[in-house]
């Protein structure tokens, strides 16, 4: 795990892919760590040190080793130090998908105040997120699958899940889905969706916000982010991932990049330890 001396740092576990819905990240900052964001995946993790303060729905919490962390999919929240002496911690960013298939078309789970105690869920959540030496674990597939299902059932049951109000359509949201990940390149109206998907446009909308935890617009941008983060990370130019990731130009896609993750991409990149690509 790469330390930038006595700066803030972020280490990105090689096996983070937005293909597979997953990412796993540990982290120090001292200060401010990040501006008001929201991203369409839950974010679950433990403080290790310190106090993780952040503003959530209307509210601020304060994360401190031993509890658990539940952001849910497009809530905003920042993120800062509660403390002088700053904070470290693991997360994990599950797409919500990924709990779908746990849950068979259950709304998605809830814990109020983004704050939860109990072991169940830590326990569940700690699987996922253990070390090996100064590194996040390497997890197989299967591994990976199983803990998923554990932390996802374990979510369900702490957020005492309601019945579902009003009938959802699983599988049209599904074909919404898969029709808007072939089209990441190109604009997309909600009538087109709703036909691909053999909905009603509204219909659709709700059903897709109730069973992936964001707008059909927001996934699009989100899946076009991830993008852009892939290729930064390899090594191509801001402007040029911006490009390849169906955005109009960097400014657009930098302002999308602080809306969903608290930083810009050139920041981001460099708490990652990446030296920014320069523009030819």
């Amino acid at each position: 795990m790469q330390r930038l001396g006595g700066a803030d740092w972020i280490y990105r576990s090689p096996q983070s892919n937005a293909a597979d819905g997953i990412e796993r990240i540990e982290a120090f900052f001292h200060d401010a760590a990040y501006a008001m964001h929201r991203h369409d995946t839950y974010a679950i993790g433990h403080t290790l040190a310190g106090v993780q303060s952040f503003r959530y729905r209307g509210g601020t919490a304060n994360s401190l080793p031993g509890g658990t962390m539940v952001l849910h999919p497009d809530e905003p929240h920042d993120g800062q130090a509660g403390t002088h002496d700053g904070f470290r911690y693991r997360m994990i960013y599950v797409d919500p998908a990924l709990f779908q298939r746990a849950l068979g078309g259950k709304p998605l789970p809830f814990v109020k105040g983004g704050l939860s105690n109990d072991p169940r869920l830590f326990e569940a959540t700690v699987r996922l997120l253990r070390a090996t030496g100064d590194a996040l674990a390497p997890l197989d597939p299967l591994e990976q699958d199983d803990a998923l299902y554990d932390l996802a059932i374990a979510l369900d049951a702490v957020a005492g899940a309601a019945s579902t109000r009003r009938p959802v359509d699983f599988h049209a949201a599904a074909r919404a889905r898969d029709y808007l990940l072939a089209s990441l390149d190109r604009a997309v109206t909600l009538d087109e969706l709703a036909a691909a998907a053999g909905r009603d446009r509204w219909s659709l909308s709700r059903d897709f916000r109730a069973l992936f935890g964001t707008s059909p617009h927001r996934y699009l941008t989100m899946r076009r982010l991830d993008r852009v983060r892939q290729l930064t990370v390899r090594g191509m130019s801001l402007a040029d991932a911006s490009a390849a990731s169906g955005f109009a130009d960097q400014s657009h896609m930098t302002r999308h990049f602080r809306q969903a993750w608290g930083v810009p991409p050139a920041q981001w990149l460099k708490m990652l330890g990446k030296v920014v690509p320069r523009e030819h």
